[in-house]
């Protein structure tokens, strides 16, 4: 589970491969990669308790390592030391 002690505001989507924002798709929300699902959906459903488990079994197209991989890098990101790059 994430921590909701995260602050996901410092967070450069921009550089997370596994995360996309398409103009017309989920009005331009950012979303996992070749998905419709927000990224803001599955942190949120995270830091609720939901497990990885839990979210394939609710949202139909998700892909475990993707998952995981986004939430690594938003881990990562909002741990960093401000003015990380």
């Amino acid at each position: 589970m994430i921590s909701q002690q995260l602050s996901l505001d410092r967070v450069d989507w921009s550089q997370c491969r596994d995360v996309e924002s398409v103009p017309g798709r989920v009005s331009g929300a950012l979303v996992l990669r070749g998905t419709r699902m927000p990224v803001s959906v599955l942190l949120d459903n995270l830091m609720a308790g939901a497990t990885v488990d839990e979210l394939l079994e609710w949202f139909d197209g998700l892909n475990r390592a993707q998952v995981q991989r986004v939430v690594e890098f938003a881990v990562r990101s909002a741990n960093a030391p401000a003015g990380f790059p």
